[in-house]
């Protein structure tokens, strides 16, 4: 449907035209649906882990009009299962699936287009795609968002700073003894010497007074 605007007198032209041009600038920032997504959600087996879906969309949610599903194929030749749907009468709702049973639980807030969910007790099992579909009328795109669930028995252990801590104190502590090894090393050396040269002095001074002696007794 198309609506004819009819310019208003001279006075009102400006500011007509400003309406005119937001609305227009408007429409063309916002012509489509958006999903956001991980590509990728790792996940410990046995644990619970939450599945994010976020759309943007130029229209507010009509309930009416909209539609949501979540599906899951173990891969990508796999046919797809519903296991959350929404409903215009109850919101989010789960679907019962032979693959979750009642471990499937909405976790998002459709006031903030947040379609994430929750999926509990984890299974090697579980491994596979996620779909998010989203439609919100009068977009006419369909929003779509794919997410690889990997699920892992052992997560990797974090880089402990203590032991580097603990390692480089104890280089440290190696190298500053050393280098104090070295100065009293250094010290003793210099000590040692320094008793010779006064032992060779005194002997020499001994040489001299017996020298002196032997020739005043001489004369």
């Amino acid at each position: 449907a198309y609506m004819f605007l009819t310019p208003p007198d001279e006075p009102n032209k400006k500011i007509f035209y400003s309406i005119l041009t937001v609305k227009l600038t408007y429409n063309e920032s916002c012509s489509s649906m958006d999903v956001s997504v991980s590509s990728y959600v790792n996940a410990l087996n046995g644990t619970t882990v939450k599945i994010p879906c976020i759309f943007t969309s130029c229209y507010k949610i009509d309930t009416n009009k909209f539609a949501m599903n979540w599906t899951y194929q173990e891969t990508l030749n796999d046919t797809e299962e519903m296991f959350m749907t929404y409903s215009r009468k109850k919101g989010m709702v789960a679907v019962r699936s032979v693959q979750f049973g009642e471990r499937v639980m909405f976790a998002g807030n459709l006031e903030k287009n947040d379609l994430s969910f929750t999926l509990s007790d984890v299974q090697l099992e579980d491994e596979g795609i996620y779909n998010c579909y989203v439609k919100n009328p009068p977009d006419r795109i369909k929003g779509h968002g794919v997410i690889q669930l990997n699920v892992v028995t052992k997560l990797p252990p974090p880089r402990d700073s203590t032991i580097a801590v603990v390692i480089g104190a104890s280089v440290g502590g190696a190298l500053a003894l050393l280098i104090l090894s070295m100065v009293i090393v250094k010290c003793l050396r210099g000590h040692r010497k320094q008793e010779l040269i006064s032992e060779e002095k005194m002997e020499e001074e001994g040489k001299l007074e017996a020298e002196g002696v032997a020739e005043e007794g001489s004369k």
